[in-house]
């Protein structure tokens, strides 16, 4: 049977909803900063055109990558995961971003909750651990939520905690950071579960680590990761 194309009912061709969500996601831009881009290149849509797009589209791309993903982690040995947690405020209230990492720097899982307890920390790891299985070493702060939640999973053995172990999670923040600031902020738990979920697929996928290969590397995995995306969505 074949799979009936996602882009079916938009009069916009394909590459250009792709290259919009590519640059809203990936780079921190708003929504009428990529309006002007697409301008540029002779591409005439408006600022919600390109919002339609990435709500539409964003959540689907990034499940295409998630999966891909998730496939080569099962069959690969898992290392060690960071957790930790951002503090983010929506309409002035604070809310927590968890967020696991694992030892090659790449965003697994994102989760947004009004509390940092123990419910929050076991409701989070348990998404984690039902999409990518159980890591050999999972390193935290020293949040008890963190603790209680592993003893009560049965990997308490597992934890580990120290002071600069966690520097890996801290960093991987400051792309969500920059993106938070050019968005103005999150008004709702739902956007913002929605968009940091997305983000952090997207930006692994593009996320080469230029300084830890050669140029000749860096811009073969470059290409080979433009053209997986230039892929998604395809019928």
């Amino acid at each position: 049977m074949t799979k009936r194309s996602p882009f079916r009912c938009f009069r916009t061709s394909p590459e250009i909803i792709r290259l919009a969500v590519m640059l809203y996601i990936r780079f921190p831009l708003s929504l009428r900063n990529v309006e002007d881009l697409l301008h540029e290149r002779g591409i005439d849509v408006s600022h919600e055109s390109v919002r339609f797009w990435w709500q539409r589209f964003g959540p689907k791309f990034a499940s295409e990558i998630r999966k891909k993903r998730v496939e080569r982690m099962r069959a690969w040995p898992q290392w060690r995961w960071h957790l930790d947690e951002v503090f983010v405020k929506i309409n002035g209230e604070r809310h927590y971003l968890w967020r696991a990492v694992d030892h090659e720097g790449e965003v697994l899982e994102s989760y947004v909750t009004k509390t940092r307890d123990k419910r929050a920390a076991l409701n989070f790891l348990k998404k984690a651990m039902r999409r990518y299985g159980n890591p050999e070493k999972i390193v935290t702060d020293k949040l008890r939520s963190y603790g209680a939640a592993l003893k009560e999973i049965g990997t308490a053995n597992r934890q580990e905690t120290g002071r600069w172990l966690n520097n890996r999670a801290e960093n991987s923040h400051l792309p969500f950071r920059r993106r938070e600031r050019a968005m103005q902020r999150f008004r709702r738990m739902r956007s913002l579960q929605k968009f940091a979920s997305v983000h952090a697929s997207i930006f692994n996928h593009f996320n080469q680590e230029r300084s830890l290969s050669s140029r000749d590397i860096f811009k073969r995995n470059r290409a080979v990761a433009l053209a997986e995306w230039r892929q998604l969505g395809a019928a």
